[in-house]
């Protein structure tokens, strides 16, 4: 596996200092595959990390081979996060993908997945979204725009707290907890 653009962070977290590095994926292998399996088949990620329009794709299993994450690394940048040497999560921005809300050209939209749940909550996010916006920027695009379900409120306040701006909201967009919920649109212009 060939890693590229290392950046190492400190954090403290209660009192303990965690080292977070985030490294792109240029190859996939089976230990970043199996972690995404995983994650993708985790049942209290799945209400946040992919949208389901019913209860049984809610509770279908999902496995992605290498192949398929070769096929993603075409159109996605991809880059792993890690906190003290040990992966807890991924993210990834498209540029111009068909399923923007504004369809402005030069557009990233981006993805944030903290698998590892000694990962979450320690402020982990806030600094991998800040990396992934400065990647973006490098690439020279100027906005971003994502999408968070309504019931993830932790995430949207997140986002809100990094400057991103609702535009929207796509009404029954995914099925959790016995409802339907709206799809919140988000956006950010890089300054």
């Amino acid at each position: 596996m060939v890693l590229l653009n290392q950046l190492l962070k400190k954090l403290e977290w209660k009192g303990k200092i965690m080292t977070i590095h985030f490294t792109k994926v240029i190859e996939p292998n089976p230990i970043i595959v199996n972690a995404l399996n995983r994650w993708e088949n985790n049942p209290q990620l799945v209400p946040f990390i992919r949208p389901n329009k019913n209860k049984m794709e809610l509770e279908q299993q999902l496995q992605i081979t290498i192949e398929e994450f070769k096929n993603r690394l075409d159109t996605q940048h991809f880059y792993l996060i890690f906190s003290d040497d040990k992966l807890v999560g991924e993210m990834n921005y498209m540029v111009d993908p068909n399923h923007l809300h504004k369809r402005a050209p030069g557009t990233a939209w981006i993805g944030i997945t903290i698998g590892e749940e000694n990962g979450r909550g320690k402020g982990i996010g806030f600094k991998a979204i800040q990396h992934l916006e400065k990647e973006v920027k490098k690439q020279g695009l100027s906005r971003i725009e994502l999408g968070v379900f309504e019931f993830n409120t932790r995430a949207y306040k997140l986002y809100q707290q990094l400057g991103y701006q609702e535009i929207a909201r796509i009404a029954d967009f995914t099925y959790w907890n016995d409802s339907m919920w709206s799809d919140i649109r988000m956006e950010k212009y890089l300054g």
